[in-house]
């Protein structure tokens, strides 16, 4: 199975590097992993709503261009579905039992997802309804990536 995460914005902290870079080498046991940062679109901090469009609308054709046509597609959405880890697990299995090898996440920007990528979305993933940064998502992410591997293969992993 390929996994691609794709991010908007360059990982600039150390802590969070160190922490991907372990969880990248852990789930490279179980899958191919790819790891892909498009570049955020620079704005400043009060913009409109149609300049916040624009910026979304930038950021999502930089994230589309990485995504081939057979890849299956789970944006991170605040109002997507949550699920347990072992839910995520079982969405995962069951992907790669009808076929699709190819799974892309996508996290986007401060400002969100653009309305083509939410329309690209095969399944929109939702961690929580708070705000988190997106760079610690691509973590968490990771995580939980390799604990549903861990999962699904009945191998221990702490609770």
């Amino acid at each position: 199975m390929k996994i691609t995460i794709i991010t908007v914005g360059k990982l600039k902290e150390k802590y969070l590097k160190q922490g991907i870079a372990e969880y990248t080498k852990r789930l490279s046991a179980y899958a191919n992993i790819e790891l892909i940062e498009v570049p955020d679109e620079k704005a400043p901090e009060n913009l409109s709503e149609a300049d916040m469009d624009i910026v979304k609308q930038k950021e999502g054709e930089r994230i589309l261009a990485k995504i081939s046509q057979d890849t299956y597609v789970i944006t991170l959405e605040i109002n997507g579905k949550q699920l347990t880890s072992e839910q995520l697990a079982s969405h995962i299995d069951q992907l790669a039992t009808y076929g699709k090898s190819k799974i892309a996440f996508i996290i986007g920007g401060s400002l969100g997802l653009s309305s083509d990528v939410i329309s690209r979305s095969d399944y929109a993933l939702s961690f929580s309804k708070m705000t988190f940064p997106h760079q610690l998502m691509k973590l968490v992410l990771l995580e939980q990536i390799y604990r549903a591997f861990r999962i699904n293969r009945n191998e221990p992993y702490h609770k």
